[in-house]
């Protein structure tokens, strides 16, 4: 895929041509134009992954990996050069450590209760940070309520920050894994991963970087960092619900036993007993959302066309002046502030219930997040019960981020008069 018309003279981008890629923001809500600030939820989807879809349906629709047929082989085709694409956006090593999943829910669960089951015991402990997603905590409980072992939180500073010096002394040859998040869907704080891989490394503690929020935003090198596992969900990344990846270390996945059974995970089944496929395979088990496997490959070629710094760029901008605004705002307090976040500004008003703001600025036709946004123990931490969040992405503009704040200036009216 190739548009060039993004990129303008001067490396401007052209706004213009990417908002007209996108459907949806053509339409009006409640009578006003729709302004979608609710980006780290789900991201908007380009024609080229609607048609990805459609195509798919209309020509391609069939089962993958396992017919002779002229439809299968195509579509296995299509389906496999999605692979290659999640390998080279992660710069991989091997094709075959990409493992596609539902998302990162699922492929948080997939390495909890097969590696977790396999290597856990009790007294183990495993560390994740206080502004993990529940995805990165349900599971971890999940398993160490199964094995014995123990989830213990990393604490973060009023600024949004993790707490480097309790991390480091927190690891111990009882530390057996790390689930960190890359980027903070409550607070937009960008974790320094790759040094926390490598202190965790030094323990023996193998590390899993949930990444849902970062592939949009960040250029990711898993080599690099030398993660065990990284995982991320396509919709965050312009893509279709229902998909994402895993990537493993293969040393790894090669130890670890399936998580479910059933059709193409394995190469022989008798009642005596099964053997199981290779990867990735041995991890994919029944027939996957192929449609969305073969989009999320429109949806990498469109990232791709712009470029991760030209989006980059242009969120920062957005996030810088929508932080000035913010700090202008009568009764607004941000929750998050840590130096170099992305994409993300939580706030609060003082004396107003974020779901009553959410709701009056979608009567404006501006669409925000409110709630603990899948991480109650960032608004326990803050001692608040949830957050408005506006959360940004390539297609927005300045004049969205001025419409966010007229709104709620009726907000405030609204409520004091």
């Amino acid at each position: 895929m190739n548009h060039p018309s993004f990129i303008g003279g001067a490396s401007m981008l052209d706004l213009a041509a990417i908002r007209a890629e996108f459907p949806i923001l053509t339409r009006d809500v409640h009578d006003r134009p729709l302004v979608y600030l609710d980006n780290a939820a789900t991201t908007q989807k380009p024609k080229v992954v609607i048609e990805a879809e459609k195509h798919y349906y209309e020509y391609l629709n069939s089962n993958i990996h396992r017919g002779v047929h002229q439809l299968s082989q195509q579509a296995t085709d299509a389906y496999e050069a999605s692979r290659e694409s999640v390998r080279a956006l992660l710069n991989a090593p091997r094709t075959e450590d990409i493992i596609f999943t539902r998302g990162t829910t699922e492929a948080i669960n997939l390495v909890s209760q097969s590696w977790g089951r396999a290597n856990l015991k009790p007294g183990d402990e495993i560390l994740v940070t206080h502004m993990e997603h529940h995805s990165n905590i349900v599971p971890w409980q999940m398993i160490c309520e199964e094995t014995g072992a123990i989830l213990r939180p990393i604490p973060i500073d009023d600024l949004g920050v993790l707490d480097r010096e309790a991390y480091a002394s927190m690891l111990s040859p009882k530390t057996k894994l790390v689930g960190v998040v890359h980027v903070s869907n409550a607070l937009g704080t960008v974790n320094p991963v790759k040094e926390m891989i490598e202190q965790a490394h030094a323990m023996g503690a193998l590390v899993l970087v949930d990444g849902a929020q970062a592939l949009s935003h960040l250029a990711v090198d898993v080599q690099a960092l030398d993660c065990d596992f990284y995982v991320f969900s396509a919709h965050k990344l312009y893509g279709p619900t229902g998909v994402g990846a895993l990537y493993g270390r293969q040393s790894l996945l090669e130890q670890m036993p399936p998580w479910q059974g059933g059709g193409d995970m394995i190469s022989l089944v008798r009642f005596s007993g099964s053997k199981w496929n290779h990867l990735p395979y041995k991890f994919e088990a029944g027939t996957p959302n192929i449609a969305g496997g073969v989009a999320l490959k429109a949806a990498i070629d469109f990232v791709n066309a712009i470029g991760l710094d030209t989006i980059a760029a242009h969120e920062a901008l957005l996030l810088d002046y929508a932080t000035q605004r913010a700090k202008a705002f009568p009764g607004l307090r941000i929750i998050g502030e840590a130096p170099g976040k992305v994409s993300i500004l939580s706030f609060v008003l003082e004396g107003i219930h974020p779901h009553d703001i959410g709701t009056i600025l979608d009567m404006e036709g501006v669409a925000i997040r409110t709630g603990h946004h899948c991480a109650m123990p960032v608004m326990e931490r803050y001692k608040i019960p949830a957050t408005a969040r506006a959360s940004f992405a390539i297609y927005n503009t300045i004049e969205e981020v001025d419409a966010l704040f007229l709104a709620l200036e009726r907000v405030q009216k609204m409520f004091r008069g």
